[in-house]
């Protein structure tokens, strides 16, 4: 499946719920959609529960780009198609970030 092809998918599934919802308590759900990633992360889950994990994180990222009018396969590619942003290598040649 193609990016275009979920989003339009979750779009069809969840849509009008979501707009009715609104972005500020979208977003809301996401950011406790990437906690319970993050606690999974650091649990070190089994490979099941961060599959889920993960696709409840994409799937709410990819709603409220539907409700700001974002193409996310259009910006994937606009922004990672020609490599690294920043030094347009693949695999990326930036030296690494402090931290």
């Amino acid at each position: 499946m193609k990016i275009r092809e979920f989003q339009e998918l979750i779009e069809r599934i969840y849509g009008e719920k979501d707009r009715a919802r609104g972005i500020a308590a979208t977003y809301m759900w996401f950011a406790e959609e990437v906690g319970e990633l993050t606690r999974a992360v650091r649990r070190g889950d089994d490979s099941a529960n961060l599959e889920e994990e993960f696709a409840d994180v994409l799937a709410w990222l990819t709603t409220m780009a539907s409700m700001r009018g974002v193409d996310l396969e259009a910006a994937a590619l606009k922004k990672y198609g020609r490599g690294c942003p920043y030094c347009s290598a693949t695999p990326c040649t930036c030296a690494p970030k402090r931290g």
